[in-house]
């Protein structure tokens, strides 16, 4: 009988689970994922590439949230490898926030990463991206920069229930600089998310994916690249806005083939580079050119669907809120300072150095916390929580989220 009671027990608290989202304001296919709720708190202490208190140590336990309690510059030799079941609070960081420079991330499945600047750089393997989400199930990325890859930015391969919005994907570097490569995956969302100085792949969607509300400035060659191979892909692209930029070619999409099934609806294209927002919208013909078939249907539906805006209000979202924008750095001021020209301004670079390097990044002072817990003495006394006893996992503050999560889900906007 108390097997029984337990099996109920594991069922219902997974079933709530289910429907708990990663983060109020989590959207699409991977709005669901868990990260390291209920699981331990690891205390990013200092900016080393490895050993005790770095992010290499962090990520590479499985079952954890990670906070900060340093600002600065993770410069770093070697890819690094996340576990499963993690979440990344890159908004607990003091000072201007944490950038992971140098070489690229691997996540696993289970994951939740928020408010984090990934670079990469010119010294990693020619093929290298800076993240990479593949062969996995259940992530969610919200608020990243990611930049300086050297083939691409992002690499999604054979993974579900992926989403990714309100992130900068940008300034890939020689010797390909291009976005991103999706292959393969299936149930994707890409929501307000800024592709910016890539010379193709914005991204390249060989995947089962919803792409909403996504701004794509300053292409080389292409903007959004279809699937173009033997494979079926079904591509949902919706109030998007493809805003050419001094690089760019008039080919806004670009690489679709019949096997490409395309849903369109609400999207603008502006190519004229006059410095105003003044697009056109585009019509049928336009994916007809670019050889995509066009159902006249939406293909993919997650459970908890993107609040979708016009295309120009999405524009002014996304300029406002893309990448790591709770404290935006010399790097990604500039490129918003691109896409705020409308045209006039925007560089595809071939190192990182041309664009100027990874500027120096303000620290700052973490709260204290004299139980570790991750929630700062300030809030849990202002919250009537203990400053003494570690309850990060309770939930006193709400039936859903830990104490910890509705701490940091707090400081995001």
């Amino acid at each position: 009988m108390k097997s029984i009671l337990s099996l109920l027990l594991i069922a219902t608290l997974s079933s709530n689970a289910q429907q708990t989202p990663a983060f109020p304001g989590a959207e699409g296919f991977g709005a669901y994922a868990s990260g390291g709720r209920g699981g331990e708190v690891y205390h990013v202490t200092n900016l080393a590439d490895s050993g005790a208190g770095s992010f290499r140590d962090a990520v590479g336990k499985a079952s954890r949230t990670i906070v900060f309690d340093i600002g600065g510059i993770i410069k770093i030799d070697k890819k690094i490898q996340a576990a499963p079941n993690i979440t990344i609070a890159g908004q607990t960081a003091p000072g201007d926030g944490i950038v992971v420079y140098g070489n690229g991330v691997s996540f696993s499945s289970n994951s939740i990463i928020r408010h984090m600047r990934f670079r990469g750089s010119i010294n990693m393997p020619r093929g290298a991206c800076v993240v990479v989400a593949d062969e996995l199930k259940d992530i969610i990325f919200d608020h990243i920069s990611v930049e300086w890859g050297r083939w691409d930015d992002l690499h999604i391969k054979n993974s579900s229930n992926v989403t990714m919005q309100y992130c900068l994907i940008g300034e890939p570097i020689d010797p390909q600089r291009f976005g991103a490569l999706f292959e393969g995956p299936t149930n994707v969302t890409i929501h307000h998310c800024l592709w910016i100085d890539n010379q193709s792949r914005n991204p390249k969607a060989k995947a089962g994916i919803e792409y909403i509300n996504n701004v794509v400035y300053n292409w080389g060659v292409n903007g959004l690249v279809g699937g173009h191979s033997a494979a079926n892909h079904f591509q949902d692209i919706i109030n998007n806005y493809f805003v050419g930029g001094p690089n760019s070619s008039g080919h806004f999409i670009g690489g679709f083939s019949a096997t490409d099934h395309v849903y369109h609806e609400g999207n603008y294209t502006d190519l004229n580079k006059d410095g105003a927002l003044n697009g056109r919208l585009v019509i049928d013909t336009d994916f007809v050119h670019a050889q995509a078939t066009l159902v006249s249907k939406k293909q993919n539906n997650p459970s908890l669907t993107v609040k979708t805006e016009p295309a120009a209000e999405a524009f002014k979202k996304v300029m406002q809120q893309a990448g790591a924008s709770l404290h935006r750095d010399a790097v990604d001021t500039r490129i918003i300072g691109y896409l705020q020209s409308l045209g006039k301004e925007g560089t595809i670079f071939k190192t990182e150095a041309d664009a100027g390097g990874q500027p120096p990044i303000a620290g700052g002072n973490a709260p204290k916390d004299s139980d570790g817990d991750g929630m700062p003495d300030s809030w849990e006394k202002e919250k009537k929580l203990s400053i003494s006893k570690a309850d990060g996992n309770g939930h006193q503050l709400d039936k859903a989220y830990t104490n910890l999560e509705v701490y940091i889900n707090s400081l995001s906007k």
